[in-house]
């Protein structure tokens, strides 16, 4: 009831200003018709007064009737811009013919006034310009509303200091951006300056804010305009353009917000004006990558896929891009159920057609795999279950070897034995020449898949990358949580350095690399140039508003078991890699081993996993004889025969 009561409270104005605006439009047309006469408005000729007071009011409300059909009363004119001027332009315009219409067709045969003009009650003349005042003064009124509300949107609540805002960018996004926050009455920031790197756009102004420089002026105009926010406007730009321009961003100790990326955008999961904190992401993502559509649709559209370990980091966003090309059925396979409840409801409600299930068990039972293909009899199945922390698996080596090797081996099998298109391993640099345990096992996974991709008809690849960024147990959440403590930030070593990816970019790479397979490839994911780990903890520690080694300390602590201080892509006995039809996407030679004995030693290795580790590892060692890792450790496991 309060509602509709403000809301006639609201029109009425509205009605009677249109109403007034009308009246004068059509009053002042007749003054400016007869003023070249030299005549003043009283003296306008009689018949024409007499056909002014009695169409008026017929000519008012008709004007009101199709504004009402124009939504004239039911736009927010607080937020007017170029839709809602033609908004007003159409609407006043269709006003007007109708009453000229009516002009020449009605209204004459409605006077009684013997000396009215029969043809029409008023000049052709005042029709056109009865229509251009009421352009204007209709116009004119509700633009006055946004000015209004414009100057007084900007400012906060009582009391509350306005943030002054830098937008990097002066192209389109940076307009949206502008204008978003001068029109928004419950912004708190107010863009007082703009920067952009094309000369061109130097010294003009973006909805009245100048654009003041280039990225190299950012530090100076930060101080000159005082400064407290920076919106990144540059979500299409180079990623090197983008971490050069966030490098000197954050030295400014100025708060960095940024708007979505542009692979955020094209899916869905954010508006371009949103505005999120700049991360790390931001700084060691690249730029887009381009995928191969119809290659992907081919194995993908309407197939029954099984994602194992689906509500992992890699395996959720798998999920995610696979929904993306219409498959059949998508099942998750996953062990940890609170993941994959959370990850199933998001892509009801993102693909609601999409036919989704979740299963509940571990890869490790071979029992359990074989009646999910036996159930679902899927066409591909990316195989992302695995343990993947190489300090815990150090502590545990045998459940690395079962849940990795063994978790491998049964999905491996019932891929064969369902018949099975393609299956797709999601390996690690860690399996080249592994230091630890995990990468052990991992290089074993890839041996799998080699040799099943020559005793199966099914299409057996693995796809192996760096670290990926963000995912659970990394560096990153890691790092934050230890900022978010005061620090100290702990890092192994000052020299030591990763490969990093983001989680989205993986998984495209693994789905296009799944879409080249032909089966017992190893392909190999440019991870792009290694970052130190110590520049990436500064970086972040910027990021979150301190200053690294004043504000937030960083610790080293030494490197942990199995720690490399680099990671490799490819082995020395892999050689070089062969380039495929993606830019990103190489293929790693195959490495020739004893695939008589191969089963066999698998089998000897399942005897001995989590029983006897010195077996265990003497095994491990037969089958990856670049392994290094857990010599150290002989006599420790030799006392130890359960491994856990």
């Amino acid at each position: 009831m309060i509602s509709k009561k403000n809301n006639l409270r609201n029109l009425i104005p509205q009605i009677i200003i249109d109403a007034l605006c009308v009246f004068f439009s059509y009053w002042l047309a007749f003054v400016f018709r007869f003023l070249p006469d030299h005549k003043i408005p009283f003296m306008i000729p009689q018949q024409y007064v007499y056909a002014f007071n009695a169409t008026i009011p017929w000519i008012t409300l008709i004007c009101l009737a199709v504004f009402a059909i124009f939504r004239f009363y039911s736009t927010m004119w607080a937020f007017a811009s170029l839709d809602e001027l033609l908004q007003i332009f159409y609407g006043t315009t269709t006003a007007c013919v109708i009453v000229a219409v009516l002009g020449f067709n009605v209204f004459p045969n409605t006077m009684n006034d013997p000396n009215s003009v029969r043809i029409s009650p008023f000049p052709t003349l005042v029709y056109i310009m009865g229509w251009l005042l009421t352009v204007f003064l209709v116009g004119g009124s509700r633009f006055c509303i946004r000015i209004s509300q414009r100057k007084g949107g900007g400012k906060a609540g009582r009391g509350e200091k306005n943030r002054r805002v830098m937008v990097v960018g002066a192209g389109e996004m940076g307009s949206m951006v502008i204008k978003d926050m001068k029109n928004a009455p419950q912004s708190k920031g107010i863009p007082v300056v703009a920067i952009d790197d094309d000369k061109k756009k130097r010294g003009t102004r973006i909805h009245g804010v100048k654009v003041a420089g280039g990225r190299e002026s950012i530090p100076r105009i930060v101080s000159h305009y005082h400064v407290d926010e920076i919106i990144l406007a540059i979500a299409t730009a180079k990623q090197k353009d983008k971490r050069e321009i966030i490098n000197i961003c954050s030295k400014t100790n100025c708060q960095l917000k940024t708007i979505p990326a542009l692979y955020e955008m094209l899916e869905g999961e954010s508006a371009p004006l949103k505005l999120r904190d700049v991360n790390i992401v931001d700084l060691l993502g690249r730029d887009e990558i381009k995928l191969n559509t119809e290659e992907i649709s081919g194995y993908l559209e309407n197939k029954t896929i099984i994602v194992t370990g689906g509500g992992g980091s890699i395996g959720s966003e798998l999920c995610r891009q696979i929904a993306r090309f219409s498959p059949k059925k998508i099942v998750i396979l996953e062990i940890y159920e609170n993941n994959a409840y959370i990850l199933q409801n998001e892509l009801k409600r993102r693909y609601p057609g999409l036919d989704i299930e979740v299963v509940i068990g571990s890869v490790r039972d071979k029992a359990r795999v074989e009646h999910i293909f036996e159930c679902y009899h899927p066409d591909v199945v990316f195989h992302a279950a695995a343990h993947k922390h190489v300090p815990l698996m150090e502590l545990s080596p045998g459940e690395a070897v079962k849940n990795n090797v063994f978790g491998t081996l049964n999905v491996a099998q019932a891929c064969d034995k369902y018949h099975v298109k393609r299956m797709v391993l999601i390996s690690t640099d860690k399996a080249v020449n592994p230091t630890n345990i995990m990468g052990a096992t991992k290089r074993i996974c890839e041996l799998i898949v080699q040799y099943y991709s020559r005793h199966s008809k099914t299409g057996f690849v693995a796809v192996r990358f760096g670290n990926v960024l963000g995912s659970s147990g990394s560096v990153i959440p890691i790092f934050k949580q230890q900022i978010a403590e005061g620090g100290p930030v702990t890092v192994t070593h000052p020299d030591i350095v990763r490969y990093f990816m983001t989680i989205p970019e993986a998984a495209r790479l693994v789905i296009q690399a799944g879409g080249m397979a032909k089966g017992g490839e190893i392909f190999v994911l440019d991870m792009g140039e290694p970052v130190k780990i110590v520049d990436l903890a500064r970086n972040l520690i910027r990021l979150s508003g301190f200053e690294p080694d004043v504000d937030i300390k960083i610790k080293y602590t030494g490197l942990r078991p199995g720690e490399k201080l680099y990671e490799e892509l490819l082995l020395d006995s892999e050689g070089g890699c062969k380039k495929t039809s993606h830019e990103l996407i190489y293929i790693g030679n195959p490495i020739p081993f004893n695939e008589d004995t191969f089963i066999g030693d698998i089998e000897e290795l399942r005897s001995v996993a989590g029983v006897d580790n010195v077996k265990m590892m003497k095994i491990i060692h037969r089958l990856v004889p670049t392994y290094t890792g857990h010599a150290e450790k002989t006599d420790l496991l030799a006392d130890d025969n359960t491994g856990e």
